[in-house]
Parts: structure tokens; C-alpha cells; sequence
């Protein structure tokens, strides 16, 4: 393994400098935590922003992923791949309402252009209404969806006038907005991008009403919070509303690039041979991984024990009774912690990490605690420990 200036000099030279990268490179994973060059272990509450559910070498999924991979690591979708197959199954099993039907992608990106194109077909409309603040990719659909102009900037030609952006949380603004020109309204279950912003469940309740209404696809983002993230298999499920779509990625496969699209057998319907498509969307392997990922979540009772442990979780976050906590929101294992400044989250984050445990800062001043839902008690408490004595 390379020391870490040999890593950084050879990323200066040959790669895009288009990440704010932290001077940490690492040279394996175990369970919740990462092996950094520097020789020293840290608690990972971050997994990858909410992709490694179930944690590093977690070895079910390397036995899936490594067996899948002996057998066949990819084959074009013009045949029927039964990888795909078992795992649109299983997201079935677990889907609100009628939703189970999948096509699956390579990212939540590329899951939320699929959503956004089969709701223009299906309604032969052309406006689509997301929330400011919100964040669902950054090709050029679903950046315009995004409603956070940082994003958007020096981009705007590739950007359509098809977007327009209501409050999120506010159902006065999407009733005041949606016409029966709107294809769709977009919508996360909780902001994550946005510095782990929530909503209240009359706000889903409402949106879903207008949809109906209008003849208007609910488009549900799980890209971040889906696969347990929240407590539920689904954010949605939080408020007991049924979309019409939903989109997924990061946790699905557990590590490998996958997203999907899940909807009724009405709207898929609409997506007929030529309308979408993809080369590596739903390889063998990355089917393999996803199917891995929820038997694990399932046998091991993760969904239930992401809800436990994060309404716990928050609970003694607040109780450390700090000033320099602002709000402490969330649902289950998705956790933003809103400090009374952008330093002092800067400051919790470099002081965390210097002492062996690494977290996120979204959205300017927000702490984000997305780890594998593996985490335990213990580990837990370990940050809340360390954040009360930075703090104080």
C-alpha cells in the first residue's frame, strides 16, 4: 500500500480537482470502521454518505459479491438477468402500496432522470415542481430538479424551464404552484444535502392529495433515506403515504453503484422497449450485492434497530444541553445535529476526526450521522461522549 503523500502527489496530478478532499486516505474497512495509511482506526458515521448499511467486509456481501463475481460480472440487459429479477422481488416485498415494478440504474441520479422521464411520458406534460433546498443529482434533469442554486451554478444552459421550486414543508406553496401542467412533484422524505431538514406528515398527506388531483406524479427521492435509513424501509412510510414512484441508490447495494426506480405496473408501463435504457444498470454483480444487502437487513432486524437506536441516539444528543446545539432532528439512523455556527461544525468535525471518529458537515452548519446501520450502542455513545467534551 502506498504512504499517503505517495496517494495525494499521484491524485494531484492525474484527477479532476473537483472534491474538497480531507488529507485521509485509508486501506481497509471492518464493520463500522475504516484502516487509515496513517496507521489509525476511525469509527466511519459517515458509510460513505449513507451507502454502507452494512458496513466494511461484511461477509455475507463479500461471499455474494465474490461468488457473483466467479459466475459472471455482467451481461447485457437485451437478455433477462435473474440477479435483477430476485432483487426487484425483494424491493417489491418491501415497496409501499402497489408499487413492484424496478428498473434498475447505476445511481440515485440516473434513477431520478428515469422517474422524471417516464412522468413526462405518462402525463404528456411538461412541468416538474421539486423543493428548494432539496437535492436529487447532478446530470443535467435532475440538477434542475435541484433546487439549491450552488448546484446550478455555471450550468444554467444545460438547465430546462420545466422546474419550478416550492417550499419545502410549506403545502400552501405546492397548492398555490401545481396546475394540471405538472407531470410531477418531486419530493424528499427528509432533505439530506439540505442539512437533514424534515417535514411534517400533514405536508406528504397534502402533496399526495394534489397529486391525485391533478393528475400529478408523487415522485418520492429515497435515494439518501431509503434501505432502512430512517427507521423504515422508506422515509414515506414515516408519514403513511403511498407515491407513485420511488427512487433509491446509495444503500441498496451495500457498496456498489447501483440505483433503481420502483413503481405501479401502470407506470411502468409507460417505459416500452426504446424509451430507457442502460449498459451496466443492473449487472449481475451489482444485483447480487443488493439481494445480500436486504437479506442481511431483514434476518438482522436492521430497519427495527435503526429506529430503536436513532430515537435513542438523539435523545442524548440533547442531552447535552450545549448552546452551540441549535436542533437535533431526524428519523432513525439519519441524524443532523444544526450547531450555532458553520465554525463550530467545522471545529466538531476536524476535532471528531482527529480523535479517530469521522462525521459529515451538511448544508453549511449541520453535523450528519449517517453510519452503517450496524452501529451499536456503544459505538453511539462514543460520539456523544466526545461531542459533549468538544463542547464543553
Amino acid at each position: 500500500m502506498a504512504s499517503f503523500d505517495e496517494i495525494k502527489e499521484k491524485s494531484d496530478r492525474y484527477l479532476f480537482h473537483n472534491y474538497g478532499r480531507i488529507d485521509l486516505a485509508f486501506t481497509h474497512g471492518e464493520g463500522c470502521y475504516l484502516y487509515g495509511t496513517d496507521g489509525r482506526r476511525y469509527l466511519d458515521l459517515v458509510a460513505g454518505i449513507a451507502v454502507n448499511a452494512l458496513g466494511y467486509a461484511h461477509p455475507d456481501w463479500v461471499r455474494a459479491v465474490q461468488d457473483q463475481a466467479a459466475k459472471m460480472a455482467h451481461v447485457s440487459n437485451q437478455y433477462h438477468v435473474e440477479q435483477q429479477a430476485e432483487l426487484a422481488e425483494r424491493i417489491a416485498s418491501i415497496a409501499p402500496g402497489d408499487i413492484g415494478k424496478s428498473l434498475f440504474v447505476n445511481s440515485g441520479a440516473e434513477a431520478n432522470e428515469a422517474a422524471l422521464k417516464m412522468a413526462v411520458k405518462y402525463t404528456g406534460r411538461g412541468k416538474v415542481m421539486s423543493a428548494l433546498n432539496g437535492f436529487h443529482g447532478r446530470t443535467a434533469a435532475s440538477l434542475g430538479a435541484t433546487g439549491q442554486t450552488k448546484y446550478q451554478s455555471g450550468f444554467e444552459p444545460l438547465i430546462s424551464d420545466a422546474y419550478e421550486y416550492y417550499e419545502y414543508g410549506n403545502a400552501e406553496s405546492v397548492k398555490r404552484m401545481i396546475t394540471k401542467q405538472v407531470a410531477a412533484v418531486m419530493v424528499e422524505p427528509v432533505q439530506g444535502e439540505g442539512g437533514v431538514v424534515t417535514a411534517p406528515a400533514e405536508f406528504f398527506k397534502t402533496v399526495r392529495d394534489l397529486c391525485t388531483d391533478c393528475g400529478a406524479l408523487m415522485i418520492i427521492d429515497e435515494v439518501q433515506t431509503g434501505i432502512g435509513r430512517t427507521g423504515e424501509w422508506f422515509g414515506i412510510q414515516n408519514f403513511g403515504v403511498i407515491p407513485d414512484a420511488v427512487t433509491m441508490a446509495k444503500a441498496l447495494g451495500g457498496g456498489v453503484p447501483i440505483g433503481a426506480l420502483a413503481t405501479t405496473d401502470e407506470f411502468a408501463s409507460t417505459m416500452t422497449p426504446g424509451t430507457h435504457g442502460t449498459t451496466f444498470g443492473g449487472s449481475p454483480l451489482v444485483c447480487a450485492a443488493g439481494c445480500a444487502t436486504l437479506d442481511v437487513m431483514k434476518r438482522d432486524r436492521l430497519v427495527e434497530h435503526s429506529k430503536a437506536l436513532g430515537e435513542k441516539w438523539r435523545s442524548d444528543i440533547r442531552a447535552i444541553g450545549s448552546p452551540s446545539i441549535v436542533d437535533v432532528r431526524g428519523y432513525g439512523l439519519m441524524i443532523g445535529i444544526e450547531m450555532d455556527s458553520a465554525e463550530t461544525a467545522s471545529r466538531v468535525q476536524r476535532e471528531c476526526r482527529e480523535n479517530g471518529i469521522l462525521v459529515n458537515v451538511a448544508h453549511g452548519k449541520t453535523i450528519r450521522l449517517v453510519p452503517p446501520l450496524i452501529i451499536t450502542e456503544e459505538q453511539a455513545g462514543g460520539f456523544t461522549d466526545m461531542l459533549r467534551g468538544i463542547l464543553s
